[in-house]
Order: structure tokens, then sequence, then C-alpha cells
């Protein structure tokens, strides 16, 4: 009885030795499962730590290269975060509506902006909420009125420290102009290469102060956004053109003229008028600046012999608008060109002061010549 008692005793005992023994490995399990979730939590709050504030960066903080990014009215800021992520102005469109709301920016205005992906969160924000740019231009070209195309090529080539000829080459290449056609098609139409038009994109390149962000833009992209400054002037006028049967061509053509001849004195809608008024009457134009454009060289006067140039840019020996545009015209001459003034005048001329006065016939004019020029020499 008492061995059984004993026998009974060391079963329990190794029973419970048992029981203790599967506690401690439980215990360890536990332990161990619990480090394992400590440490991926800890994985997983310090990836996510990296993660949001590589999203807070800049897309490509060496990439300056301008992107086009359109915010269409009403934009939500899930919308406008989704339009900068693909547009790769942004890494993570959520991450950045988050900061958006964290930060309670609002005031997002529609419109079209120009981003680059090594702008920061607060630079791209500050921008649609001003509708400016707010980055530092690395170039400025600053094109002014009445400028020729070969005179651009000069301005262009100092200014990304190119070769002139070779600049004014490419301007002039058919692949390239073709290429410029594809991207505006509605402004450089089959008129630019037109009978007798000396250079295609003469007259197209609208004088302004263009900014690049990157340090050296390439031809393609400045005279590409040259080409829609024009484009984007003249859809203001489209109305107008439309109803006096203004081509783009026809207009830069007259508007070019009429910049050539203006001074910093005149009203060029009086000038415009004594274009229109010529021309309803069949006789030629016979503007100076036309002469020195078929002749290709800059003269301070024009001479009785230089008016014999043989040239269809002449307008003395030729009737109606030059071929082309003879020069790159502004605002304002363009805006005479479709808005003349209601007058009589035929003739005009330039005074030594900077004064133009204008006269109805041949004989006032004659006049005005022997008082304002010839009896000052």
């Amino acid at each position: 009885m008492n061995q059984e008692k004993q026998t009974k005793k060391q079963y329990l005992q190794q029973k419970l030795l048992e029981q203790q023994g599967e506690a401690r490995i439980v215990r360890k399990i536990i332990m161990i499962v619990i480090l394992v979730i400590v440490a991926v939590a800890a994985c997983i709050g310090i990836g996510g730590y990296l993660y949001v504030q590589s999203a807070l960066n800049p897309a490509d903080p060496d990439n300056q290269k301008i992107q086009e990014v359109e915010i269409p009215i009403g934009s939500s800021v899930g919308n406008i975060s989704t339009i900068l992520a693909e547009q790769g102005v942004i890494k993570n469109a959520k991450i950045f509506k988050y900061y958006i709301k964290f930060k309670n920016e609002s005031g997002f205005q529609a419109g079209s902006y120009k981003l680059a992906p090594s702008m920061t969160l607060p630079e791209i924000i500050k921008s649609l909420k001003t509708g400016k740019v707010v980055m530092d231009a690395q170039l400025k070209i600053t094109i002014p009125e009445g400028k020729q195309l070969v005179q651009i090529a000069h301005i262009i080539a100092e200014k990304t420290n190119q070769d002139p000829k070779d600049v004014f080459e490419q301007m002039n290449d058919k692949a390239f102009i073709n290429k410029m056609r594809a991207k505006f098609p509605d402004l450089l139409t089959d008129e630019i290469y037109g009978k007798n038009v000396r250079y295609p994109l003469e007259g197209y390149l609208f004088p302004a102060t263009y900014d690049f962000y990157e340090e050296k833009p390439s031809l393609d992209m400045i005279v590409t956004e040259m080409l829609k400054k024009t484009d984007e002037v003249l859809a203001q006028y489209k109305d107008e053109m439309n109803e006096k049967q203004f081509s783009n061509h026809k207009l830069l053509t007259l508007a070019s003229l009429i910049e050539e001849e203006a001074t910093a004195k005149v009203d060029r809608d009086v000038i415009s008028s004594v274009f229109f008024n010529r021309m309803k009457i069949d006789m030629p134009l016979q503007t100076d600046p036309t002469v020195l454009y078929a002749k290709g060289q800059h003269q301070e006067k024009v001479l009785y012999k230089d008016l014999e140039v043989n040239s269809p840019y002449n307008t003395y020996q030729n009737k109606g608008l030059t071929p082309g545009p003879i020069a790159n015209a502004g605002t304002v001459s363009i805006e005479a060109a479709l808005n003349p003034a209601a007058s009589d005048y035929l003739y005009f001329l330039a005074t030594s002061t900077g004064e133009v006065v204008f006269a109805k016939t041949l004989d006032e004019h004659n006049q005005n010549k022997a008082k304002y020029i010839t009896n000052k020499k």
C-alpha cells in the first residue's frame, strides 16, 4: 500500500514537472512572439516614417525641368494631388493630400502652372495659392519689340553661349520649323511657307521677357515659349480677326510694318490708317523699313537708289503687304493693325525729334518734307 502511494506521488511530481516545463516553454514562446511583434511594429514605424519623410521631399531635387500643370476650376485637394503626382512634380498624392490638411492650407487657384520636380512642397503650395512661379529663373531672355529674326538669333546665342549663325540656321531649318508647326498648328499655318517669304518664323516670336528654370534650355524650348506667347496673344483677338478677315500671317505682317515705322511719339493707329487708306486706293505702301529689310542690312537713311532694290519686300515697287512680317510686333502695333484710326491721311514722315507729321495730299507732304527735313539739313 505504501509502495502504491509512493508510486502515485512520484507520478504526480513527474506530471507537475512536465506542466511546469510546458509553462516555461509557453512563456518563452509568448515572449518571442511579443518581441517579434514589437520588432515588426518598430520596423513598420521606422519604415513608415522614412516613407513619409521621403514623400515630403522634392520628387527629384536635381531635376529643374519645368512641367506644364493645368489645374481645372473646381479641383479638390485630392484632384490636385493626383494631377501633381501624375506630372511627376510630387512623389505621393496621398501624402501630399494629408500634408495639406495637416498644414491647414487652402485657397488654391485654378490655372496653368509651371512647376518642377525640384520644388519643395511649400514652394508648390505657395505657387498654387498665389498663381505665380516661386522658383528663381536660371536664365532670362528679353526680346524687344521690332527685332528681326536674325537679331533674335543673336540675343538667344549670346544668352546661351552659342554661335549666332548656328542658332539662326536651326531656326530656319525646315525640320525644326515643322516640329514647331506640330506644336502650334493653328498659329503656324501654310502661309509661313508662302511664295517669297524669306524666313518662316519671322514676326512670330513675340517680344517679351522669358524666364527659364533650367541653366541651359534648348533652342526648342526657347522658341516654343516664344511661339506659345504669340499664340496666347493672338487668341485674344480672334473675334476681331475673323470679323476683319485677318489671318495670323496677314495681321502679324501689317503689325510689323506699323512697328517698324512707329516712334515713341506717335499714335500707331494713325499710321495704320495711312496703310489702310493706301491699300484701299491700290497705292503702294512705300514704307522705308521694307526697303531695308529687302536689302538685308541696317542703314540710318534710305537713299533714292535704295528704292530700286529688286525684292518682293520692297513696297515702293510692289503694292500691298510684304510676303510676310519684317520684324516682331508688340501688342500695341497688333491692336493698331486691327483698329486703324479714322483718317484721310495718305502720307507721314518722322521729324528729327521723333514727332510724326501726317498729310492728306502729296503737296502737303512735300511741304512737310521741306519744313521738317530739307530745311533742317
